[in-house]
């Protein structure tokens, strides 16, 4: 990678970063009426865009790992995949972790363990994002070294922590 897109990708996280941080702080300064019920549906959707886009991608990289490098198919899927990071997944991601921890905090939730849990297995839902994102890099670069049965595998990874997050948010057993 070039100094230049390192610097690129640098400035643009931290925009992220900074935004995100904006509106989390916004969010817990003005509260109208309803508010916390629009941004429980808010964090929801959110949620759900994030987890289609965390299914999928790891399903599109197999498929990738069929087509042969530098074919049609091939840049098509460079497409699809680097189009479904940064359109959904990205954006979901962030929705998720401001309204969430908006959420949480608005509720007096940080005493209690069973968010302790949520927040480890969100934390390592957010790991998993950030390989599939290096793992899309690789695909753009025609650098993936990993077999179809690898990501078939690692496709069950958000399927497993998104079965923990639910049970501890519906059940809340500590």
């Amino acid at each position: 990678m070039s100094p230049n897109a390192f610097i690129q990708r640098w400035f643009r996280a931290e925009i992220a970063i900074g935004i995100a941080a904006i509106l989390f702080v916004g969010l817990l300064i003005w509260t109208p009426p309803h508010f916390y019920a629009w941004i429980k549906a808010a964090h929801v959707i959110a949620i759900m865009s994030w987890m289609a886009g965390m299914l999928y991608l790891p399903r599109l990289f197999v498929y990738h790992c069929e087509a042969e490098v530098g074919s049609k198919q091939s840049e098509t899927f460079k497409l699809m995949e680097r189009r479904l990071l940064r359109a959904i997944i990205n954006p979901a991601m962030a929705v998720s972790w401001v309204t969430g921890l908006w959420l949480a905090t608005e509720a007096g939730f940080f005493r209690s363990g069973w968010l302790h849990g949520k927040l480890v297995l969100v934390v390592l839902l957010s790991g998993a994002h950030g390989f599939f994102s290096r793992w899309v890099r690789e695909f753009s670069q025609d650098r993936n070294t990993r077999s179809q049965k690898f990501y078939r595998m690692v496709n069950e990874v958000p399927t497993v922590l998104m079965i923990g997050i639910v049970i501890l948010v519906i059940v809340k057993p500590f």
